[in-house]
């Protein structure tokens, strides 16, 4: 098969831009379908670091300076515009390298969903799958790939339970992860962990007051909202490069994720449980599926859950955290992704929904 994946225009296809969740499913999808000999062509910047068959460039240094050169996204949240100069000019170089590149029946992904829809509907002919809807709006393509159940029930609304309306290619495939990326380790270190973004909204406030209340240290790493202040028994070790946030991981006693929205995904709490970490999270979103309680971690409703996880984080097993982040390495979730693509595939080439199938148990996961 040939894929078309589109970088992110504010964000550079590399490790150096561990922040950006799409960012990185762009740079992995790129080593786990290539070396599964499919051919995948990336556009983006022009320092893109990536596993493709062909790297093109569509965006320089130069363009992306006009529009960020000031910003510091190592210390606070990304900045971009879909009108400012560095998309603009990425869509524009897009379209017109994919246009000298297509074949009939190739596909074009937009993982950064209608953030590069411009690029998509300039190739009509093509086929448009947006490949991880991990986010709240505007989702257009015919053919859709949802990160978890939590956001693909979301999508589907409440009119879905009363009325049969289900699409058979609205599917649902898991993030996937790079193991080189992650050391397992079984021996802790006496701290407790809070790595993401460090606003409300991510729930840090819930793990501040939960390791105060529990008299435990907690480290925190990630970009700061500005003007976020953080009370001085924290830690705050700031932006966490791929080394520093490999180590954080591998040697926390467990990790805060308590989100306070419908997490779409949390991809840090797969990433803790190949390093072998548990997990304290909320018990809602994505975390009902992938946070097994009391055996990769807790889910929590309220402080005092939130405390006692703290406190009987010793409970959990390191070797259960990392056999189920198992389930969402690259050699599990390529086939999944395979499977879905034949399956469209299978609707152009005129076999359709009988076609023959191509893989009922690529999608199954295995429990502790």
């Amino acid at each position: 098969m040939r894929f078309h994946i589109l970088g992110l225009p504010h964000t550079v296809t590399s490790k150096e831009f561990n922040a950006c969740a799409y960012t990185q499913k762009v740079l992995k999808f790129g080593k786990m379908m290539t070396s599964r000999g499919h051919e995948v062509i990336h556009y983006g910047h022009e320092d893109s670091d990536l596993v493709c068959t062909e790297n093109v460039t569509v965006l320089t240094n130069d363009d992306f300076a006009k529009s960020y050169g000031s910003h510091d996204w190592r210390k606070t949240f990304f900045k971009f515009n879909t009108n400012d100069h560095a998309y603009q000019t990425f869509f524009a170089n897009a379209i017109r390298e994919v246009g000298k590149r297509k074949l009939k029946n190739d596909f074009i992904l937009p993982f950064w969903g209608s953030g590069v829809r411009p690029i998509c509907d300039a190739h009509p002919d093509m086929i448009c799958v947006e490949p991880g809807i991990g986010y709240a709006g505007g989702h257009w393509a015919r053919w859709k790939v949802f990160e978890s159940y939590a956001i693909y029930h979301a999508y589907c609304g409440m009119q879905s339970v009363g009325s049969c309306r289900q699409d058979w290619y609205e599917v649902v495939i898991p993030n996937y992860f790079d193991v080189e990326d992650f050391d397992f380790n079984p021996v802790k270190e006496d701290y407790f962990l809070y790595l993401g973004r460090v606003y409300s909204g991510k729930g840090v406030d819930v793990a501040i007051q939960a390791t105060e209340k529990a008299g435990v240290k907690l480290v925190i790493a990630g970009q700061k909202e500005e003007g976020y202040k953080l009370p001085s028994h924290v830690e705050y070790v700031g932006y966490a490069d791929v080394p520093t946030r490999k180590k954080l991981m591998a040697n926390a006693k467990a990790s805060f994720l308590p989100s306070m929205y419908v997490e779409p995904f949390g991809g840090v709490q797969i990433e803790n449980l190949l390093s072998g970490t548990p997990t304290i999270t909320t018990d809602w979103g994505s975390f009902a599926e992938n946070n097994l309680h009391g055996i990769t971690g807790f889910r929590c409703r309220t402080m005092g859950d939130f405390v006692d996880a703290v406190k009987n984080i010793d409970d959990i097993s390191t070797k259960d955290c990392r056999k189920w982040g198992e389930n969402f390495t690259l050699e599990k979730v390529a086939p999944m992704y395979e499977k879905y693509f034949q399956d469209v595939l299978n609707v152009y080439e005129g076999k359709g929904w009988y076609a023959d199938g191509s893989g009922l148990y690529a999608g199954m996961r295995n429990y502790p």
